[in-house]
C-alpha cells in the first residue's frame, strides 16, 4: 500500500499485526459506528478481507442521525455491505434506571442482534472498535463483548487512539481528525432515568453547538440543569456575551432550566467521576 511508506516502523508493525489478526478470522461483522476506530478498522478489514466482511449499524435514539448518516455514506462510497438495525435499549428498565452497568445491558443486545445477522450473512465472528485506550477507563460494556465472544482486532494489535488517527490520516481516512463520540446515553448523571424526551434535547443542544462550530462538546443533563463541557481553549468563546446568549435562549427553548459551563472543561468519560469506588 503507498500510505505504509508514511507510516514509522512502530506504527506498520501494529497495522500488520492487525491485518494478520483479521486475515486469521478469515469473516468479520463489524459494529460500526461511523466513529475513528470503527471507521479504521473496517477499512483495513476490507483491504484484507474484502467481502468477507460486512457492517452493521445499529440505529436508536442514543445515536445523532449525523453518525447514522456517515456509516451509511462511508460504507456506500467503498462498496462495503451495509445493514442498518434497530435496538431500542429504552425497553430494558435495567438501560432506563442508567445505573453505572447501563452500557452493558445495551451492548449485550446490540451484539446479539449482529451476532444473528453475522449467521445470516455467513459470517463466522463479529468485532468491535475498542483500542488500548478504553482499557484505562470504566467501561462496563467490555463485560458484554467478553460474554458473547466479540473479537476486539485493535486491542490485539496493541493499538491505541493516537496510532489510529496516524495510520487514519496516512490512509486518507476521513474520520482521522474527527473528535472522539460517545452515545447520547453517556450525558446522563448515575440514576437519572433515561427517556426519548431526555435524549432528543441533548441532541438538539449539542446540535446547536456544533452548528456554532463547537464540535468537540457534551451536553451534560444533571435533572433540569444543562452541564456543557468544550475544551479549555473554546470557553473563553462560548462565554463571550453573543454566542452565550444565544446559547442560553436556545437552551431554554429545547426545555433546559438552567445552563452551565464546566470551568475544567472537556473530558472524556467525566460523568464516571460519579461512581463510588
Amino acid at each position: 500500500m503507498d500510505y505504509e511508506k508514511d507510516l514509522s516502523p512502530q506504527l506498520l508493525k501494529k497495522l500488520n499485526d492487525l491485518r494478520d489478526y483479521l486475515k486469521e478470522l478469515g469473516s468479520l461483522a463489524i459494529g460500526y459506528s461511523a466513529g475513528v476506530d470503527s471507521t479504521f478498522m473496517l477499512a483495513v478489514a476490507q483491504e484484507v478481507l474484502g467481502d468477507k466482511v460486512i457492517a452493521v449499524t445499529n440505529t436508536d435514539a442514543s445515536v445523532p442521525e449525523r453518525e447514522i448518516e456517515e456509516a451509511k455514506r462511508f460504507c456506500e462510497q467503498r462498496g462495503i455491505k451495509h445493514v442498518v438495525c434497530k435496538v431500542d435499549p429504552l425497553q430494558d428498565e435495567r438501560y432506563r434506571k442508567n445505573g453505572p452497568d447501563r452500557c452493558y445491558f445495551c451492548k449485550h443486545g446490540i451484539f446479539s442482534e449482529i451476532k444473528k445477522i453475522a449467521r445470516e450473512n455467513g459470517i463466522e465472528y463479529i468485532a468491535e472498535g475498542s483500542n488500548m485506550d478504553d482499557l484505562g477507563d470504566y467501561r462496563p460494556g467490555l463485560r458484554a463483548v467478553e460474554e458473547l465472544e466479540v473479537k476486539s482486532p485493535l486491542r490485539q494489535a496493541g493499538l491505541y487512539k493516537a496510532d489510529i488517527r496516524d495510520i487514519s490520516k496516512a490512509m486518507g481516512l476521513p474520520t482521522w481528525s474527527k473528535p472522539a463520540y460517545a452515545c447520547l446515553a453517556s450525558r446522563f448523571v448515575y440514576g437519572e432515568e433515561i427517556t426519548q424526551e431526555k435524549l432528543n434535547m441533548i441532541d438538539k443542544a449539542e446540535q446547536f453547538l456544533i452548528k456554532h462550530g463547537f464540535y468537540e462538546e457534551r451536553v451534560r443533563m444533571h435533572g433540569n440543569i444543562a452541564r456543557i463541557e468544550v475544551p479549555t481553549k473554546d470557553i473563553a468563546r462560548l462565554a463571550a456575551d453573543d454566542i452565550r446568549e444565544a446559547v442560553y435562549e436556545e437552551f431554554k427553548k429545547i426545555g433546559f432550566m438552567f445552563v452551565t459551563l464546566d470551568m475544567l472543561g472537556y473530558k472524556l468519560g467525566s460523568m464516571n467521576a460519579t461512581i463510588k469506588k
